[in-house]
């Protein structure tokens, strides 16, 4: 299942950037443009991270993680701010944050921060007769441990991850040392022979687990 994350960021380009940079990582994320309209989607929905900018209409982000907090919701939270001062941050872990972000920041920093949140709280994804740790890279077949060459892990991660996604060609090609079609054909070939995934060929879209 996707982890949901629910993003609170005004500038409409920005946060349509990280939309589209999480999605494509596996995520399912919502996007609120203020503080009310976060606060309303946080209580219709659960969450399994909050990204939260300062400034923006309505409620401000540290008001509005405050006030979640004294409704007991626990949802790790992580802030993106041009605000650099020392008071703003304080604040922000002071109402229980546990990232900061200064803006300006490579959408990618945001990415991986956010992959080490969530895949600190994963536990192992099963799949049939496969049981994967995401943060150990380890993968077992029937409880014995299957190791993975380099690519090949890659590929593995990348579907596993988003099982019932369709993963374009270009995706796949990124996990490659020499990027062709060829080599992909035979890499996803030993993928499937050695893990017995289901991976199937949508031809001209992409290939997808199920």
């Amino acid at each position: 299942m996707k982890k949901r994350i629910l993003l609170l960021e005004d500038d409409l380009l920005l946060g349509q950037t990280l939309v589209e940079l999480l999605e494509s990582d596996g995520y399912s994320v919502t996007l609120a443009r203020g503080g009310d309209e976060a606060a309303d989607t946080s209580y219709e929905s659960r969450f399994d991270l909050y990204i939260f900018d300062i400034n923006v209409p309505d409620i401000n982000g540290i008001e509005l993680l405050k006030s979640l907090r004294e409704a007991d919701d626990r949802t790790p939270a992580i802030f993106i701010s041009a605000l650099v001062d020392l008071g703003s941050i304080s604040k922000a872990f002071a109402v229980g944050a546990e990232d900061y972000i200064k803006k300006p920041f490579f959408p990618e920093e945001l990415l991986i921060r956010v992959n080490a949140k969530l895949e600190d709280k994963n536990s192992t994804i099963k799949y049939n007769d496969l049981e994967y740790n995401p943060k150990t890279k380890t993968l077992k077949k029937d409880g014995k441990t299957i190791a993975l060459g380099e690519v090949q892990e890659r590929l593995f991660s990348l579907f596993i991850r988003n099982t019932g996604q369709v993963i374009t060609q270009d995706m796949l090609l990124d996990c490659l040392e020499k990027p062709s079609s060829s080599a992909l054909r035979v890499a996803l070939t030993k993928l499937k022979q050695t893990t017995g995934l289901n991976i199937k060929n949508l031809r001209s879209i992409g290939y997808v687990v199920e």
